[in-house]
């Protein structure tokens, strides 16, 4: 059955289909096994197109993004894997409004959004991610979240229909939208932004990255903040004031840097990045009666 999803997806994609990919190039945490087929689609109908192939055959779908907030079973991701990335990366400007593709990374929105003197966009320059699944899940940083710079986000449901949704409509809390729930793909969103000063702007940026590099191992691989915020807490202090800094399952550890991050340091499993967050949970729940809640995203054959 592979062989003739692959000629069908070719017929489409052509060299955009590749076979027992590893996604270990994909994530920024760099662990995972071979998704059976990955694609990078350039457009909205070759998304439609790789679903409706899909849906033909009753293979699963996974839609990531840059995989800078993923874990990936060292079993890999059984049917077909589809990175919005690169390919479909488009930003355009009008006025104070920032459309872009969802596979345009934040950096480069920061970028483009600098260059025409808007403001608004700093806390979220820096984060190693895609817009689309900055929008899944509510991205944020340094107190600031994509719900409160969006203006609307363009979707692809799960009948292959295109749909304009508003803020409101995708309920919008802390890390979380409806968007996984309804399994919606994200193929675009516009940003209001605000007119500002070049110079500011650009101190903001640089201030929030200087932050970023002094207080984050970001010269490991990661997935960002292991585990979201628990309310009234900071989980990378929990997990210091625990002792677990430098704590270490193979090649998972948790950094000596910051308590709220898990790094990569060379060849660590999913599964020894897995047992480290349970030690982590269960250590922090013995000491200080908290329950620690994984931001990361795990995905994958079980």
């Amino acid at each position: 059955m592979i062989f003739l999803i692959i000629e069908e997806l070719k017929k489409f994609l052509g060299e955009h289909v590749l076979q027992q990919e590893s996604m270990t190039k994909h994530t920024s945490f760099r662990i995972g096994g071979n998704a059976d087929i990955y694609i990078s689609p350039r457009n909205k109908e070759e998304i439609k197109n790789v679903i409706s192939i899909a849906k033909k055959y009753n293979m699963p779908v996974t839609v990531i993004g840059n995989g800078s907030n993923l874990l990936v079973s060292d079993k890999g991701i059984r049917g077909i894997v589809i990175q919005i990335g690169k390919d479909m990366c488009d930003v355009v400007v009008e006025g104070q409004k920032v459309k872009a593709e969802a596979g345009a990374l934040l950096s480069a929105i920061g970028a483009e959004a600098l260059k025409y003197h808007l403001k608004g966009f700093a806390f979220a320059s820096g984060i190693p991610g895609s817009l689309g699944g900055a929008v899944c899940m509510n991205a944020g940083a340094y107190g600031g979240e994509i719900k409160d710079i969006l203006l609307e986000v363009e979707v692809l449901t799960k009948e292959l229909e295109t749909k304009i949704l508003s803020v409101e409509e995708l309920a919008f809390s802390y890390r979380h939208s409806i968007i996984p729930e309804k399994e919606y793909i994200v193929l675009c969103a516009t940003l209001q932004l605000e007119k500002g000063e070049y110079a500011a702007i650009q101190k903001e940026m640089t201030e929030l990255a200087e932050q970023r590099r002094e207080k984050q191992p970001l010269n490991f691989a990661s997935a960002g903040s292991t585990f979201k915020r628990p309310q009234g807490y900071f989980a990378g202090k929990l997990i210091s004031d625990a002792g677990l800094k430098g704590y270490q399952i193979g090649d998972a550890q948790v950094s000596e840097k910051h308590g709220g991050f898990i790094i990569n340091r060379g060849n660590a499993t999913c599964a020894e990045v897995v047992a480290l967050i349970e030690h982590c949970q269960k250590t922090v729940f013995e000491k200080f009666g908290v329950s620690l809640e994984t931001e990361v995203k795990m995905i994958g054959e079980k």
